[in-house]
């Protein structure tokens, strides 16, 4: 509910279509489950990726918000950024959410979703972390290129990923760690970045590829897995002027390794650029895609409304002198109509 909210507000929704966001988006909501137990201090990192302390883990940080005087980047430094291995090596788990959410509570400057956002990356806490954490995972590329997109096309024709999967899903992500580690790991360490920040902004270009340039002519519904990839994408650029330097590059590359997870799990769609750059404007600007997201039909729907606001936030970070980021806002705002990425092979190819 925050993501739509804070996106919709952003765009410059009213009040009367924030309270209808809101009325809507809370017919979705679980009902709060308690936990098995309470979470302290000496205890807390012994539950992580453990669901069932949702509840035990938020009040746990809530209670700390409070010995801290509501200092809630004080309390972020305490326990995302602290330890030998930092809560902040594994925010991509659970889809990218605990990622994003944090991207909005420093964007929405909000201690409520600051606090939130620690129970969604200890909750979702699980394997990835290790690709972070220890050293040994990142080695220098037999072949390596500054360019995402040059990765992901050769990810795309790597036949060690043929057969792997028959259906897109996330829950292909943790067999293809189990069973193609090392070519995934190669696809990672070969990103080159002697300047990150070039680097980066070709990195947001690949996310808003991924979503839109994938897409198929004549089928309105649009990947939601690849959607996260966009909308993390956007929490990082969010993220990297306001946490400390050191963790900079390796908040990049967890996004990098999170991408190709769901690039694979998600069957290799083909990325056809043309499919953004030859696509008609017909004069449509960045207004008729605010009005697009905050009054049209699918105004209400919370990764279509933050997919459309993450374009437009990139155009403005980068410059858009070839309009690919405005192509593609207007391309999906367009022809969106529900969202897919359940399908198998026979549905991707």
């Amino acid at each position: 509910m925050p993501h739509i909210l804070g996106s919709a507000y952003l765009l410059g929704a009213d009040s009367e279509h924030l309270n209808e966001i809101f009325d809507d988006e809370s017919k979705e909501l679980e009902k709060w489950e308690d936990s098995p137990g309470e979470i302290s201090k000496h205890d807390w990192r012994e539950y992580l990726g453990d669901r069932r302390y949702q509840r035990a883990y938020l009040d746990f940080f809530e209670d700390e918000l409070v010995l801290n005087g509501y200092d809630w980047r004080k309390v972020l430094n305490e326990f995302l950024f602290q330890g030998k291995e930092p809560l902040i090596n594994c925010v991509v788990a659970g889809l990218g959410h605990p990622l994003i959410h944090f991207g909005y509570a420093y964007e929405l400057s909000s201690r409520e979703l600051a606090m939130e956002a620690l129970c969604l990356a200890t909750t979702s806490y699980n394997f990835l972390h290790k690709y972070l954490d220890d050293a040994a995972y990142t080695k220098p590329a037999a072949s390596s290129t500054t360019s995402p997109l040059h990765i992901l096309g050769r990810v795309s024709l790597d036949k060690r990923f043929d057969g792997l999967f028959d259906h897109q899903g996330a829950d292909n992500i943790q067999t293809l760690f189990d069973d193609r580690e090392d070519a995934i790991l190669e696809h990672w360490n070969s990103w080159h970045t002697p300047n990150p920040k070039k680097q980066f902004e070709e990195s947001q270009r690949a996310a808003a590829a991924l979503l839109v340039a994938t897409h198929k002519a004549g089928n309105g519904s649009y990947d939601f897995f690849l959607v996260h990839l966009l909308t993390s994408s956007h929490a990082v650029r969010i993220l990297l002027p306001l946490i400390p330097a050191k963790f900079h590059v390796a908040l990049v590359r967890q996004w990098w390794l999170f991408t190709l997870a769901v690039y694979v799990a998600q069957l290799r769609p083909l990325v056809e650029l043309s499919n953004i750059l030859d696509y008609d404007l017909s004069g449509k600007d960045w207004s008729w895609v605010d009005k697009r997201a905050v009054e049209g039909k699918w105004a209400l729907d919370a990764h279509y409304v933050k997919a459309l606001r993450a374009l437009k936030e990139a155009a403005q970070t980068w410059g858009d002198g070839d309009q690919f980021y405005l192509k593609a806002a207007v391309k999906f705002g367009e022809e969106f109509d529900g969202w897919g990425g359940f399908g198998t092979l026979k549905d991707v190819h």
